[in-house]
Formats: structure tokens, C-alpha cells, sequence
């Protein structure tokens, strides 16, 4: 199964049966498959006329009950922020997938990259926080699109699943799980009456009940600061509580969220924190540079958002040299991890940014180079 495939699987296992997207290279096969196989199973596919009406779409779905969700790429996720910034201030749970390609706007439409970590985090105005994912392998494109969804629904947030392109359209063998056999996270309905319901009132978990448009309940939501029971509301107290639990029903629920796999890492001496396709090369790296006697391990970060530095900081520590490969100029993920080791450590980056994969070769020459070196390729 290719990797875009899996994530168009893993949706409808996880109760998916809305889809509105609009064709970009590299992730149309996702709009392909969905166009397929909703209508069969009574869902709902929409090819919109843009990816603003895309995104608008799903989280009108959403709001009427449904499990809705949409796909794009750099440019579509682009159009997609001032409404994702309705899902967040709404509490909106959605899945957005945003297959990574080379920029900065087209750029290179078919080719691989991963700099689009930022955008994923900050690309909309505000003070809000954000759940992502990366998958690195087909089996993860499935599992970690059950996952996505699981996440949006129990903590009414959009959840955004950022494979690259290699990723996206790779093919593997993948064992696709019998119903019931991962677990499908259902949102919570609101237990009192519908002339009782605050659409905005958390319970004991920082999360508040959502209703479904058309049925009893009768509630408003807006994109403006507002109170528990979704109208317009300008108190400074008000907002201050607003964007706080916002934040907070995410940090509270941390190690739900955060997702990582360690390989070789008992001891080691070179770390390397990879996500995504390179994943698969520091793997690689790793098992041809324990065979020359450098010991290394590799941490893979499956969450990307809220950022593992816990985790990373915790395997660091057993390490002298930690190495990030990224396909990005800048080091996006690696200045996370700077922050979460401090400026002392010995880091050093891999980037290749002229859509091609990093190879097993490139980390491996970052691990012989001297301290404080930098590989960074064209």
C-alpha cells in the first residue's frame, strides 16, 4: 500500500465519513482514495473549489457531528490558516494532512522536504497551541491517522499529520488491523439538557462536550474571544481564561499526546533525532556505524507538536554527540532540540534541502566530523 493510500484507510477505521479537499501534488492519492471509498460506506466527498473552502467545509462537517478531515500540501496548507485558526478558537476537532514538498511556494512540486515544521506550529496568528504528528513508515500513515483523529476528538482540537512527500508516496507490505482492534476515541456528548449546555465549559479534563448542529442542542460559535457560551466576550478575565485552557488541555495531557520510538540507544554515544523519511536513513546510520565501532542510537519523533524535548533531553544525556538530519535549510527541528539540550551540546545538523533524501552516508559523515561541525548539503 503506498503511504497516501494508508492515510486514507486509517481515516475511515477511525470513523472518517466526511472529506473536502481540493488536487495538490503530493497529496492527491489521499482525495483519490476518498473519493472512492466514502460514498460506498454512506460518507461524504466534496472536491472543493479551493483549499479556504476545503478546510471551511470540514469544520462545518465537524460541528454537525461528523468525523471530517482534509489533505493538501504547502500552498493549500498556506490558504488553510485563517481558518484553522477558527478550529482552534472554536474547538473544533479536525484532521488536517499536509504532505510536505519542496518551496518556498511551488518550488520543486514533486519533490521531498520538511520545512513546513514551523508553519505547522506558528502558521496562524495568536496565542494558541497545536497537536502534529509525522509518520515514517506506511504502517505509521495508517496508525498515526487513527491516532490524529483520536487526539482532535478527545481534546476538541485540529490535529495536523505532516508526512513528507518520500513518505507519502512510498509502498510497503502494512498489516491493516481488524475493527476494534486500535482503539477509536469517540468526542463526549453533553450529559444535561440542551437548555443547560455552555458549549464552552470544560469538565474535569480541561475539555468541554460538544453537541452536534442539528440536533437539540442549540449553540453558537464564533472566531471572536468569547464565553462559555460561545457568544462574544471581551473581558480581559474572560480571555485570559480562554487562551489558558486552550494551552492547558494539552500540556495537562502531555504524555497522551507525545508519541517517540528509540532504537539501539542503550549505551551509546551518538543520538541521532530524526522524524519522517530520515528517520529510516539515521536507522541505517546507525546499525553501519555501530559495525565500525561508533556506538549510536537513534530517537524518532512521532509527535513533532507539542515538541518531545523532555524525551530528547532524557536520551541526550547518555550521549556525547547528537546529530538532527532534516530536509530543510534551517534546522527547524534542530533548534528545538538546542533548546531542550542547551547551547553547550555537541549538535550537529544534516540538511539537505534541493529535494533529495538524506542517505545513511550524510549522517555518517556528520558523526566522524569534528565537534561543532555542521554537514549541510546543497
Amino acid at each position: 500500500m503506498q503511504g497516501n493510500q494508508a492515510i486514507a484507510a486509517g481515516a475511515i477505521y477511525a470513523g472518517a465519513r466526511f472529506y473536502a479537499g481540493y488536487p495538490i501534488t503530493p497529496s492527491s492519492e489521499i482525495a483519490d482514495e476518498c473519493a472512492r471509498l466514502m460514498p460506498a460506506l454512506g460518507g461524504v466527498f466534496l472536491q472543493m473549489e479551493d483549499e479556504m473552502a476545503s478546510i471551511a467545509a470540514v469544520i462545518g462537517a465537524s460541528l454537525a457531528g461528523a468525523k471530517a478531515f482534509t489533505a493538501t500540501s504547502g500552498p493549500g496548507f498556506s490558504l488553510m490558516q485563517e481558518n484553522l485558526g477558527l478550529a482552534v478558537m472554536g474547538e473544533v476537532p479536525c484532521v488536517v494532512v499536509d504532505v510536505q514538498r519542496s518551496g518556498p511556494s511551488t518550488g520543486l512540486a514533486t519533490k521531498p522536504a520538511q520545512a513546513d515544521i514551523m508553519q505547522v506550529r506558528w502558521g496562524r496568528h495568536g496565542d494558541q497551541s497545536v497537536i502534529a504528528l509525522v509518520p515514517a513508515s506506511v504502517q505509521e500513515c495508517f496508525a498515526l491517522t487513527v491516532q490524529a483523529f483520536n487526539l482532535a476528538e478527545r481534546f476538541r482540537v485540529p490535529v495536523i499529520l505532516v508526512p513528507d512527500e518520500i513518505v507519502g508516496h512510498m509502498r510497503e507490505s502494512v498489516v491493516l488491523p481488524l475493527p476494534g482492534e486500535l482503539e477509536v476515541v469517540e468526542r463526549k456528548s453533553p450529559a444535561g439538557t440542551p437548555a443547560e449546555y455552555l458549549p464552552f465549559k470544560p469538565d474535569d479534563d480541561g475539555v468541554a462536550p460538544l453537541a452536534a448542529y442539528g440536533s437539540d442542542y442549540v449553540f453558537h460559535v464564533t472566531s471572536s474571544m468569547h464565553g462559555l457560551d460561545g457568544y462574544s466576550n471581551n473581558d480581559p478575565a474572560n480571555a485570559a481564561r480562554r487562551v489558558r485552557q486552550l494551552h492547558e488541555k494539552i500540556e495537562r495531557h502531555r504524555d497522551q499526546i507525545v508519541l517517540t520510538r528509540s532504537f539501539d540507544v542503550d549505551g551509546m554515544d551518538v543520538l541521532i533525532v530524526a522524524f519522517g523519511a530520515p528517520a529510516r536513513a539515521a536507522r541505517q546510520a546507525a546499525i553501519e556505524a555501530r559495525a565500525i565501532g561508533v556506538r549510536a542510537g537513534v530517537l524518532q519523533l512521532q509527535t513533532i507538536w507539542p515538541f518531545p524535548d523532555l524525551e530528547v533531553a532524557a536520551l541526550a544525556r547518555r550521549a556525547k554527540t547528537v546529530v538532527v538530519p532534516e530536509m530543510n535549510y534551517s534546522g527547524q527541528v534542530a533548534g528545538e532540540v538546542r533548546k531542550a539540550l542547551g547551547a553547550e551540546a555537541d549538535l550537529r545538523r544534516v540538511n539537505r534541502y534541493n529535494g533529495t533524501i538524506i542517505t545513511p552516508q550524510d549522517i555518517l559523515e556528520a558523526i566522524a566530523a569534528p565537534p561543532a561541525a555542521t554537514a549541510r548539503a546543497a
